[in-house]
């Protein structure tokens, strides 16, 4: 008689090594999850729709004669200043949707497949690049309606550089959804920071109008340096020094912030 000996007591944890080339996948995956809940809740996309829109017109014909003396040459110096805060601005949602669906318990759920920790926090910052994509071709669409006539090729690359930075300032949001506890706290700490950011830079008036100390901050605020890398490619097609001061930013942001947040995710995710 032959006896088996069974090990009783052993439970073998899942396997969770993964692949680069499986988490990208995972991640692309994640993305389109995202992309679904736009389409079943549309009104998600209200911000980027709605706000381009209404702070174009709005900014242009309240301070478009006091500024530049007429609309036609205001335009030129407002759509990039709108285009850098709606973009910018929307990528706080980030933060937001991540802290909802943590608190909701989502995240729970994927903890139990074998896939990477960090594919879903990658996938939902790569879902809200398609909300940047729409904010930045609606932007462009009503300043085109209202006269404006930028360079083709720098309307492009202004729309990938707005993209690049604002999904490498989604990290930063993405932390602080995984650190707060609460979505409105999440969302009502990064308006707190992305708000003086935006209006305190060259975005709506110019510069020299300011006072000194204001200046000085002005001209030091990344914000600005994006909006003049974009004046210049859209109104003159010119790469400069500004395009690259923010791409090396993003590059900052991301090689600091990318792995601050991919921790903080995975601690909550244990």
């Amino acid at each position: 008689m032959t006896t088996t000996s069974i090990a009783i007591g052993t439970v073998r944890e899942p396997q969770r090594s993964v692949s680069l080339a499986q988490t990208v996948t995972q991640s692309f995956s994640f993305a389109y999850r995202g992309l679904i809940k736009v389409r079943r809740n549309p009104e998600q996309l209200f911000d980027v729709v709605l706000q381009p829109i209404i702070f174009t017109l709005m900014f242009t014909y309240i301070f478009g004669g006091a500024i530049s003396g007429d609309i036609s040459s205001y335009l030129p110096v407002i759509i990039p200043g709108i285009l850098v805060q709606t973009v910018i601005t929307t990528s706080i949602v980030t933060g937001t949707q991540l802290r909802e669906d943590m608190n909701k318990g989502v995240f729970d759920r994927f903890r139990s497949l074998p896939i990477a920790r960090i594919s879903p926090l990658a996938g939902a910052l790569l879902a809200d690049v398609v909300r940047y994509l729409i904010a930045s071709v609606i932007t462009f669409a009503v300043g085109f309606a209202m006269g404006w006539r930028p360079e083709l090729l720098g309307v492009l690359g202004s729309v990938l550089l707005v993209l690049v930075c604002s999904f490498a300032v989604s990290w930063i949001f993405a932390l602080m959804g995984c650190l707060v506890k609460k979505a409105s706290a999440v969302q009502g700490i990064s308006m707190l920071i992305m708000f003086p950011l935006t209006f305190m830079s060259n975005a709506f008036v110019p510069v020299d109008t300011m006072p000194g100390w204001l200046q000085g901050f002005v001209n030091v605020n990344p914000i600005s340096h994006l909006i003049t890398a974009i004046r210049e490619l859209c109104n003159d097609g010119h790469v400069g020094t500004h395009v690259v001061w923010s791409l090396v930013g993003a590059a900052v942001l991301v090689a600091v912030f990318a792995p601050l947040a991919v921790r903080a995710y995975i601690r909550n995710a244990k």
